[in-house]
């Protein structure tokens, strides 16, 4: 090959190379990457019993004893500063952050004497999709929200993704870089925030911070929740196997109302979006799920650099 047509083609396989992965001028941790795009949050709270609607940790009474999370949780409002777990894992193209929102308890305002509708602890949370485009945080593409035994697909205006074999179900709304989502009370399903005021007037909204606050009240509308490494030392996931916490694989062990009826970020499933997308995928191999969620995705890996759930 003459040289000049060898540097013509080492270009192209430069410019090729550098469409599909991007490296930016500055390296973020996946702490700052967390902290980036960690959501403004809209929670719905209940009149008859603001407070336990209030978010916190897993541990937020000292100790990972989950079976007495729901009695502790009223104990001492002092312990429910707001909090959610991060998980941070990446491919060439793209970071995938999930975000876990944890209530002591799944609960309703009317007695429920057979058990059938609430539950001890609960975490419900969102995947957001993060493309590599050469800047420290990238840009975001698209979330997938967890309410219950279902995922929802959202977009941010200027996004590429369309539907694929899930349908999405709404434009993803931001403020400044930051998407938002809202969660109901007592059951707090996680979906992306609708711009809608609080049903009935009074919720919490919670705002990523380094630290974590208390509420004021069921309608304060400006607390501080801080953002804790599901990875870090000593932290959920090295719980993952402690029978104090788990009932069984990715199930939080609880005694109230049904039991063990909780999920951790590696125990979320959706019931009807295909036998491939097993229980837990959302967390555990996000790539996958994001490929058959949407469609024109552009350059997309499915080969992580790191995954720390593997």
């Amino acid at each position: 090959m003459f040289p000049a047509r060898k540097i013509a083609a080492s270009l192209f396989a430069a410019a090729a190379l550098s469409v599909f992965v991007t490296t930016p001028a500055h390296a973020a941790t996946d702490a700052e990457l967390a902290f980036y795009w960690a959501p403004v949050h809209y929670q719905d709270t209940d009149s008859s019993d603001y407070d336990a609607d209030y978010l916190s940790t897993v541990d937020f009474d000292g100790e990972w004893n989950t079976v007495d999370n729901w009695e502790a949780q009223d104990d001492s409002l002092a312990r429910l500063t707001g909090a959610a777990y991060y998980s941070v894992v990446e491919t060439p193209t793209h970071w995938f952050l999930v975000y876990s929102f944890y209530h002591p308890r799944d609960w309703e305002d009317f007695a429920d004497p057979f058990e059938q509708f609430t539950h001890e602890n609960d975490m419900e949370g969102l995947l957001a999709t993060v493309r590599k485009d050469g800047t420290a945080f990238g840009r975001l593409e698209a979330v997938i929200t967890v309410a219950h035994s279902d995922f929802y697909s959202y977009v941010p205006a200027g996004s590429t993704f369309t539907s694929g074999r899930e349908s999405v179900d709404g434009t993803l709304r931001l403020q400044g870089n930051r998407p938002t989502t809202r969660q109901e009370a007592k059951g707090h399903g996680l979906y992306a925030w609708n711009g809608a005021e609080f049903p009935g007037g009074d919720g919490v909204v919670y705002v990523p911070s380094t630290t974590g606050e208390v509420p004021s009240g069921g309608n304060d509308r400006s607390v501080g929740y801080r953002l804790v490494d599901t990875f870090a030392a000593g932290g959920l996931w090295a719980q993952r196997n402690s029978s104090a916490t788990f009932a069984s694989w990715g199930t939080f062990r609880g005694d109230n109302g049904k039991d063990n009826s909780a999920n951790s970020a590696w125990g979320w499933d959706d019931g009807n979006d295909g036998s491939d997308i097993q229980r837990g995928l959302l967390a555990t191999d996000p790539a996958y799920v994001v490929s058959v969620y949407f469609a024109n995705r552009g350059a997309f890996s499915l080969t992580y650099l790191r995954n720390s759930y593997r």
